[in-house]
């Protein structure tokens, strides 16, 4: 049995909010107290030698110390076909970065009253009543049996991928795969004309993998509550988001989709055939979603894109005791809840735990080394972006680039975090 986060996450957040509630700020040429300025070079040099060696073939980087910007560098193509420059201001498909963000919409209705965490999700979606677990399956034509589950799905549970939902196309059950595939629920992103309510009510009605609350299974438990949100709110989903959350943080190129101005700083995902880097084709998903097709489905797991300044300005939210820009986001109390683990022993020995959907840093990790300190919050997304931040020593890591299926050895991730860590004085 593995010791629980202990550690005061009420100071370090609640605090914050009171030292650093300012907005993101570039600290220029000046030195910034607690980095050293001479190891920042060796981050730099080592993302060119990536660049420069065709393991990625473009990339954003920045890091955040005490709200300022310590380093930004766009290295690299955007688009190699074109010969595209890489722009710091490049927009991105973060994926699954969304997941912490619909997060946050759930936890501002929640400060509301609108519900409580451990209510049942058919209390809102009447289509979850009664859930069912698979039991037998057959390859032959996909039907299946089902057996009745012990409990009913709570907000909780999708909050934290412990529902028992799958993930359709990149589940790792190949059951569930053609389960999800055949009743045409929508896994991800789709340039299709459907709505999250109308996906979400199909996925109500499939077989979970398991018993709610028993294990921990990836799934699309935020979609569920993106249209959860559309259901309290009363609200569109992008709209709510928009009014609630980017306008105040400012995060203005952080869309579901993209208009006529942005669409031209969209990065191409790039996948690597015959040693070359090329566009990655069009596959159960077009590559080209974010601004083409209907625009109408508003992913809570997956359909976001963003900029890395943008992505900063919400993790400092979350430094600052969930105050940005002189708008009040979130309670600190609440931000502590959202950090603090909430799976038990489910995702095992190596060294994260999982919140209200971030990952945290446990006393493993910190054993490990170069992931952050205790209750360092992190994640990534399906096209090779990662986030992370960490609530002690106030600093943000972003690397965000834009990869899929067949790579070239890109050691960038954990060689970034590593060095962003050795920053430290």
């Amino acid at each position: 049995m593995k010791k629980r986060l202990i550690l005061p996450l009420i100071f370090l957040f609640g605090i914050s909010s009171q030292l650093f509630s300012q907005t993101l700020t570039s600290a220029g040429n000046q030195p910034v107290p607690g980095i050293s300025k001479e190891r920042l070079t060796k981050i730099n040099a080592m993302l060119d030698e990536a660049i420069g060696s065709q393991q990625i073939p473009g990339l954003v980087a920045m890091i955040v110390k005490d709200g300022k910007i310590i380093y930004h560098e766009a290295k690299g193509l955007a688009d190699v076909e074109s010969g595209k420059k890489m722009e710091k201001n490049s927009i991105f498909r973060i994926a699954s970065q969304t997941k912490a963000i619909t997060s946050t919409a759930i936890m501002m209705l929640w400060e509301e009253g609108k519900f409580r965490l451990d209510d049942p999700i058919s209390k809102y979606i009447p289509e979850f009543k009664n859930p069912q677990v698979l039991n037998t399956f057959r390859y032959g034509d996909t039907t299946y049996s089902t057996k009745a589950s012990s409990r009913e799905i709570t907000i909780r549970h999708l909050l934290t991928h412990t529902s028992g939902l799958g993930y359709g196309v990149i589940d790792g059950d190949e059951r569930m795969k053609m389960i999800y595939h055949k009743a045409g629920v929508m896994d991800l992103f789709t340039t299709e004309n459907i709505t999250i309510g109308e996906s979400v009510k199909r996925l109500a009605k499939l077989p979970l993998h398991h018993d709610p609350g028993t294990k921990y299974t990836y799934s699309e438990g935020l979609d569920v509550l993106g249209y959860l949100v559309e259901i309290i709110s009363g609200k569109p989903f992008d709209v709510f988001l928009k009014e609630r959350i980017f306008d105040p943080l400012g995060m203005n190129d952080t869309r579901f989709y993209l208009n006529e101005a942005q669409a031209p700083r969209l990065v191409t995902v790039h996948t690597r055939k015959d040693g070359k880097w090329v566009p990655f084709p069009v596959t159960f998903y077009d590559p080209a979603y974010p601004k083409t097709g209907a625009k109408a489905f508003f992913s809570g797991g997956a359909g976001l894109s963003s900029t890395t300044e943008d992505y900063a300005k919400f993790l400092q939210l979350y430094l600052n005791g969930g105050i940005y820009n002189g708008n009040r986001i979130l309670s600190p109390h609440t931000i502590t809840t959202m950090m603090t683990n909430q799976v038990g022993d489910l995702l095992g020995e190596g060294g994260k735990d999982y919140g209200l959907a971030f990952g945290l840093v446990d006393e493993k990790g910190v054993q490990l080394g170069g992931i952050g300190s205790l209750g360092t919050f992190d994640w990534g997304g399906y096209f090779n972006t990662q986030y992370f931040a960490d609530p002690k020593e106030k600093i943000i890591g972003l690397l965000f680039k834009q990869t899929s299926g067949a790579g070239n050895g890109d050691e960038t991730g954990w060689k970034f975090r590593q060095l962003v860590f050795a920053l430290i004085e």
